[in-house]
């Protein structure tokens, strides 16, 4: 619109000179025209018009006032300067509120049309008449409606803004979620049993302690390795490190056999993996064997249990065995999304979040089977 505005000036000063070479008013016409570029070329240099703003800045409406008082004369002097009040229609529905601005347009309107009826040297042609007003209804059109698609574009951007302020809001509310799941089901597994653990322990010595010194010694020592170990649990927890046992054994078979062989239990491989199991996949079916040892421990009073861990190419299980009391299926803790981090429904999320399936089979006084599959591929 500024090249259109300077194209018109140059092209209505250049006709004038061509068709009225020498008359007295052509310094004035060169001296206002230049006055108009330089006014206009003022424009930029103070800042940007809000569109539609209520109140527009002093200055800018004394700069709109100069250019379009200049522009008046140069109509006045030369009616080939009419069409300079294009660009001006734009000018001035970008500096004024809505209201104003029409009657600014319609301002300008009224001397174009009054300049173009003057170069007809009285001649009437209806052209000349409702030209002006068309291209001026056209201009104002266009104009109002880019500023109303820029407000609705404004507004979505907003929408969208704040969208992605709630979204980022609700993913750090799930991942605080996930991660208190996940510290839940951790310290249930690892350092809250190896507190029951170590009470069962203490409460064996206090009973012994003058009957039988040594085995209470015994139970005493027991229950300090306990300890120890779940201090190397806590210190993991908190630089997020894999289990004790997996960062002392090394592999996943190592860290079942010793928990195997702390909890009297029997331990058996079947199978040999094609590969590397993943740090989750290692940490996870450690964590369920421990859980469910522990169960057997303090809910079963089975004599014996037994892990045996299965490589079957797509997929890994770990089964867990015990010949204890059982259970029946009403007695199977639920599942549901609000119980989380103990026993059952923990072994239940960590085998669902690597896409896998926990699978009970149990009956009153036959015992109980636990088995977690996890498959090693990704899921589709």
């Amino acid at each position: 619109m500024h090249v259109a505005f300077f194209l018109l000036l140059g092209a209505s000063l250049t006709r004038f000179l061509l068709r009225h070479p020498g008359e007295a008013r052509t310094p004035w016409i060169i001296a206002l025209s230049i006055t108009l570029a330089l006014l206009y070329v003022l424009g930029p240099v103070l800042g940007p018009a809000a569109p539609g703003a209520a109140r527009p800045a002093p200055r800018r409406l004394a700069w709109l006032g100069g250019v379009v008082a200049v522009w008046m004369v140069l109509v006045v002097l030369a009616p080939s300067f009419a069409w300079c009040a294009v660009p001006l229609f734009f000018t001035g529905l970008r500096t004024l509120p809505s209201r104003a601005a029409l009657v600014l347009v319609g301002v300008l309107t009224a001397f174009v049309v009054a300049a173009q009826l003057q170069l007809a040297h009285g001649g009437f042609d209806p052209n000349l008449v409702l030209a002006p007003p068309a291209v001026a209804a056209v201009a104002t059109a266009v104009f109002l409606y880019m500023q109303r698609q820029a407000a609705r574009q404004r507004a979505l951007i907003d929408d969208l803004i704040r969208t992605r302020r709630e979204l980022a809001a609700t993913e750090r509310r799930e991942g605080t979620l996930a991660e208190r799941q996940r510290l839940s089901m951790e310290i249930h597994d690892t350092l809250a049993q190896g507190l029951s653990s170590q009470q069962m322990l203490l409460q064996a010595a206090d009973r012994q302690w003058d009957a039988d010194p040594e085995t209470a010694r015994r139970h005493v020592r027991t229950a300090e390795s306990i300890a120890e170990r779940n201090l190397a649990e806590a210190r993991r927890f908190v630089h997020d490190l894999a289990p004790a046992d997996l960062a002392e054994g090394g592999s996943l078979e190592e860290a079942l056999r010793m928990l195997a062989a702390r909890e009297s239990a029997a331990f058996r491989v079947d199978g040999a993996p094609a590969g590397g199991l993943p740090d989750q996949v290692q940490s996870a079916l450690l964590r369920i064997a421990q859980g469910a040892l522990a169960n057997v421990r303090e809910h079963a009073n089975a004599r014996a249990a037994a892990l045996t861990l299965t490589y079957l190419g797509d997929q890994v299980v770990l089964d867990i065995a015990d010949d204890g009391t059982g259970f029946g299926p009403d007695d199977v803790p639920s599942a549901s999304p609000g119980v989380r981090g103990h026993g059952l429904p923990a072994m239940r999320a960590r085998v669902r979040q690597l896409g896998g399936t926990l699978t009970i089979e149990s009956a009153p006084s036959e015992g109980t089977v636990l088995s977690a599959a996890i498959p090693l591929e990704p899921q589709s």
